[in-house]
């Protein structure tokens, strides 16, 4: 249910930045007052991310304040900071319906809204994506503007920092602010250098500056001391150096908090020729305690009473996959002092907190670097350690051509535990591991395991510890079916299914934990079901064996059919002479949109009801 605008007096007067510029510079402020409390109340009540947006409402508020949007275009990176933006840019009454099936798109979404100039989820676009927009908007030479926001995490990319490269090398005109929020606002976001953040970004510097350098520009051995003058006093106030170098002007940090001062800088910097650097520190979880003292816990909440101080504890029920997967790394750790765990920056969605606590030696976070992180455990194969990269399957697409050039050709004994397999839910398409089965099979020496169950999965990440080469174990997000691990650790046997059910006429192969959804309909079908276990090496011996003793063969996985496990069991069909009829079940040829993964199974016809459906339809049953 939306929330009375009439609550909110100068909120219902900026729900878009057309009416948001009408209002005065003094009313700012208690604005941004209003949109916290807002965006508090509608997250409560729809669960989603809260922290990094009660961080940047006034910048939010400054930018669209400053800027013509959507004419000049503004660029957000990751998308977790930009509920502030969808509250004032015309969608403050569809907020209640974020993250969920048919409502507002959890990250910024280009079929959504002219403001969101750029689609996005994962992290580190934003400056490349600037970038390309700033090129189109100075051969256009309409005056459009273009600002890419990018919070400090997402410079842990090296696509970010590929991006600044190349853009201060070819100088178009454009603004980079960095929402640098730690835990606090740094002593130096003072008097001082707020001072110098508007001199800097003033006229008059600007003009010495340019003007500096044209006058030097005959005489290159003044030019340079002039430069190095000129780095060596700015450095005294300005950490920037860096991004000087990069060809950026740096200016900042300056108090994101402070709407009028980000006003007052960002039109100065409106008006500046090339790229633009401006530092912006921010508290993250601004305004709301809780979320100020544990941003990390309140980055993405579920629904709950801002009054009471306090998350909800979640129902005890089944242990998640990621659980079973931390789980079974501190048992794993305790026998092998080779293995090292590695992530990009997911410890907690990981289930790796435990283990990065206990053996803080053997963890290593890589931070938003997927490349570099397979690449490091390609090392660490190397000189004869044991290496578990765990990463969502929508992340590791990033590390591709790490798994293949530097895992795949030289056979290294590197695990990929693979969280987020399948549907994910409310993270909407960007976040969709649809398509791991696809890409990973086509890589040689690497084992694919897609476990049904929790000890399955146990078994099948010490499978893959244990095997000398490349394997993967992929499992999807949430809780598992209930099947209690067992402690004890054996390796299975590689390539080989497992009959669960015998029946006639009918045959199932299920990958991974659709299980429960295949003996669902087998009861209906009277139909065998067979765990396939392993997507590669594919059981070929029983594939001929199902298919010489029965008539209608369906293939079900949580990924893309294209490609996917079922094309897999295709191939071994047609290398074996074996004409069958398939019907293959999975994830069809689009981008899954946002909904609950029950939600979702049901629309694509893959829960028990839709597996019965579609095979009376197609076998004519």
């Amino acid at each position: 249910m939306s929330q009375d605008l009439s609550d909110y007096p100068l909120l219902s007067q900026a729900l878009t930045p057309e009416h948001l510029r009408q209002l005065s510079q003094e009313q700012l402020a208690p604005l941004a007052d209003e949109v916290r409390t807002f965006l508090l109340r509608s997250v409560s009540r729809s669960s989603g991310h809260l922290a990094s947006g009660l961080g940047t409402v006034e910048l939010t508020l400054a930018l669209h304040y400053v800027y013509n949007t959507p004419f000049d275009r503004l660029v957000w990176d990751v998308g977790h900071q930009a509920y502030p933006h969808k509250i004032l840019t015309g969608r403050a009454e569809q907020m209640h319906t974020i993250r969920q099936k048919d409502g507002l798109h959890p990250f910024p979404w280009r079929e959504e809204s002219e403001y969101d100039t750029f689609s996005v989820g994962h992290s580190s676009t934003s400056i490349s994506a600037a970038l390309g927009m700033a090129i189109a908007a100075d051969r256009e030479a309409a005056g459009r503007k273009v600002v890419a926001v990018i919070g400090d995490g997402a410079l842990t990319g090296g696509m970010a920092f590929e991006a600044l490269n190349h853009a201060g090398d070819i100088h178009k005109d454009m603004l980079v602010i960095i929402n640098d929020n730690e835990m606090s606002i740094s002593e130096n976001v003072g008097a001082l250098n707020k001072h110098m953040a508007r001199l800097l970004s003033g006229s008059l510097y600007t003009t010495i500056r340019e003007g500096g350098k044209k006058v030097l520009g005959a005489m290159p051995p003044i030019k340079e001391l002039a430069r190095r003058a000129e780095e060596h006093l700015k450095g005294m106030v300005v950490p920037g150096t860096l991004f000087e170098e990069l060809g950026f002007n740096y200016i900042g940090p300056i108090d994101g908090h402070d709407v009028e001062g980000l006003v007052e800088t960002l039109r100065n910097m409106r008006n500046l020729k090339g790229p633009q650097i401006l530092h912006v520190m921010t508290k993250k979880g601004k305004g709301y305690q809780p979320a100020e003292e544990d941003p990390i816990g309140y980055h993405g909440v579920p629904k709950f009473n801002p009054e009471e101080w306090k998350l909800p504890k979640s129902e005890p029920g089944k242990p998640t996959f990621s659980k079973v997967f931390g789980d079974w790394l501190c048992d794993m750790a305790e026998a092998d002092d080779k293995l090292v765990a590695i992530t990009p920056a997911m410890r907690e969605g990981s289930g790796m907190v435990e283990f990065s606590q206990r053996f803080p030696g053997q963890y290593f976070d890589a931070a938003i670097a997927e490349q570099h992180a397979v690449t490091l455990g390609a090392g660490f194969a190397c000189e004869g350690l044991k290496p578990v990269v765990a990463i969502y399957s929508t992340f590791l697409q990033r590390a591709y051509d790490q798994v293949i050039h530097d895992v795949g050709i030289m056979n290294l004994p590197v695990l990929f535990a693979i969280d987020r397999g399948g549907l994910v839910g409310a993270d909407g398409q960007t976040h969709q591991g649809a398509f791991d089965l696809s890409y990973l099979r086509a890589i040689p020496n690497l084992v694919v395991m897609a476990p049904a169950d929790e000890n399955e999965c146990r078994q099948m990440l010490y499978t893959g510890h244990v095997h000398n080469g490349p394997a993967a174990v992929r499992y999807p997000r949430g809780n598992g079916m209930g099947v209690e691990p067992v402690a004890e650790m054996t390796a299975l046997p590689l390539g080989k299914a497992e009959i669960r059910r015998q029946g006639e006429g009918v045959a199932i192969f299920s990958f991974g934990t659709m299980l429960p959804y295949a003996l669902e309909a087998a009861e209906a079908l009277n139909a065998t079901v067979v765990n396939m276990r392993f997507v590669k090496p594919l059981d070929h011996e029983m594939v001929k064996q199902i298919a010489d003793s029965h008539e209608h063969l369906i293939t079900l996985e949580e990924n893309a059919i294209m490609g996917g496990a079922g094309s897999a069991v295709l191939e071994s069909l047609a290398q074996q002479g074996l004409a069958k009829r398939v019907l293959q079940l999975g994830l069809p040829d689009r981008f899954i949109e946002q909904g609950s993964q029950e939600e979702m199974h049901t629309e694509l016809e893959i829960d028990g009801p839709g597996i019965i459906k579609r095979a009376k339809a197609f076998f004519s049953l």
